[in-house]
């Protein structure tokens, strides 16, 4: 057996590390803007609001059926699809019930989802419904 260690450096790049940061912040901003923060020009929707939607479909919640929690949408939602906080995903889901947000609400709310004066002012999703 042989305790030396043998190292090739063949196809090892060799950059500064003020290049490969910068490349890599300007390769990461971008991929946030592009598929985070601004909507799909196809549906005009954010992944969060399309993860939400595709959600409550995979729960049999349409436009005939009852009210369930929003607490059980989002919790799918966390669980499957979009594993970020649930504050945000909650808030997503808030802006698409609000009337006042949207040009079309996309989400039919029960409870106490905030006002035109003060939208954050909406109940905790322990206390809404929604489908």
């Amino acid at each position: 057996m042989s305790d030396s260690l043998d190292l090739s450096l063949d196809g090892v790049e060799r950059r500064s590390l003020a290049d490969f940061t910068e490349n890599a912040y300007l390769n990461y901003s971008m991929y946030v803007i592009m598929d985070r923060a601004l909507p799909h020009i196809g549906d005009g929707l954010k992944p969060v609001q399309r993860r939400i939607i595709y959600a409550m479909s995979e729960l049999g919640l349409d436009a005939d059926s009852k009210h369930k929690k929003s607490a059980r949408t989002v919790g799918d939602v966390l669980g499957k699809f979009h594993p970020h906080g649930d504050s945000a995903c909650y808030e997503a889901m808030v802006l698409m019930a609000q009337p006042f947000s949207y040009r079309y609400t996309l989400v039919d709310g029960q409870g106490n989802w905030g006002a035109p004066d003060d939208p954050k002012s909406f109940a905790a999703m322990r206390y809404t419904e929604a489908r």
